[in-house]
This record gives structure tokens, sequence and C-alpha cells, in this order.
């Protein structure tokens, strides 16, 4: 395993990353394809609406979110048939709705509801996880003209964590796209410093 580079500003923070806003979606999907085409994997696009096309041009991979719903939602629906079984067969042997025992359409109901529920929250918190959320905090949050982002900007952000990064090449490359601005994004002040403030 290579040793991961830490990039610090002059002042001693911890470098977040570079971030550049771009005029128009245009230029933003442009700006995308040279992040993807240079080989950066830490990065991510930001725009107060999707832009159409831009799953390509930043080179994104199909998620396996849906495989895993899948999954967990057929799985749910077995547990839900088989638990049913149990109770009917076992546990509490009785006759329902006037059927005899082994008929398999009282069990339909409770069985999608089972395949339902377990798919709606494998969705849910499969989402949480593979978007590592919940994130209370990011650093682009910090930058004024990120928070323009809801409205009317339209930024690229390349971590420091990213094994290609250098600010300068970052900064020259966003500037060759076509960036209106670049500014360099750093982490939250360490716990001294803030409680220095106090």
């Amino acid at each position: 395993m290579a040793n991961k580079k830490i990039y610090k500003t002059e002042s001693g923070e911890l470098v977040y990353g570079v971030m550049a806003e771009f005029a128009n979606p245009a230029e933003l999907s442009h700006a995308a394809e040279k992040v993807r085409d240079a080989g950066y994997t830490k990065w991510d696009v930001y725009s107060p609406f999707p832009v159409h096309g831009m799953e390509e041009a930043m080179g994104m991979k199909q998620t396996n979110l849906p495989i895993l719903v899948a999954i967990m939602g057929l799985s749910g629906a077995t547990i839900g048939f088989l638990f049913q079984l149990f109770v009917r067969h076992m546990a509490y042997p009785i006759v329902h709705q006037g059927k005899p025992s082994d008929a398999w359409q009282v069990l339909i109901p409770v069985t999608f509801e089972f395949g339902v529920i377990f798919t709606a929250f494998s969705a849910l918190l499969g989402m949480f996880v593979i978007n590592g959320l919940p994130r209370w905090n990011h650093p682009l949050l910090r930058k004024d003209r990120f928070l323009g982002v809801s409205d009317d900007r339209f930024i690229i952000a390349i971590e420091a964590a990213d094994e290609k990064f250098d600010a300068q090449g970052v900064k020259t490359m966003f500037e060759k796209a076509g960036a209106t601005a670049v500014e360099l994004v750093t982490e939250e002040a360490d716990k001294r410093k803030v409680k220095a403030a106090h």
C-alpha cells in the first residue's frame, strides 16, 4: 500500500482539495471530460439541476445498489413465506380463511409485504452506505462560492485524497478547461484553534 501524501497550506490547515466554477453546463461537462481523461478518481460535479450526459462525461460506473435491493427484496419475500409456513404448520396450526393447510394463496399478501419492506429498507440503507452518509459537515459548505451551487453555480471539486492530486496541476487544468474561478478548499480547523477562539 502506497503512502498517502498529506497536503497542508502554509498556515498548517489540511487541504481537502481544489474546486473550480464554470459558467454554464456545457463548460462544466467539457471540464468533467478533461478531469475524467486525466485519470482522477476522487472528484465530483455540483450543479443546481441535473446536467444531461454528465454520467458519461464523468465516466461513472453502474451502481451495485439495484442488485443489493433485488437480493434483499427476494430474501424478504422468502423469509415472509417461510415464516407463514412455519406458523401455519408447526407453531399454530389452524384453518385460515376456510382454506386447506397447503393452500399457498393465503400467504401471498404477507409475502408481498415482507418483500416490499426488505426492498425499501435495503434501498435506503444501501444508498446511505454507498454515499457515505450521513456526513454532518463538508469542507465545501464553508465556501461562499459553493453555496451558490443550489442556485446558479456549476462546480467541480477534486479531492486531495486522489492519488494523482497536485494542487498546482489541478489549478492549471481547470484554468485551461475554462474555469471562471479556482479555489483551494481546506478541512475544518483543528480542535486546538477552535478551543483558543472560545
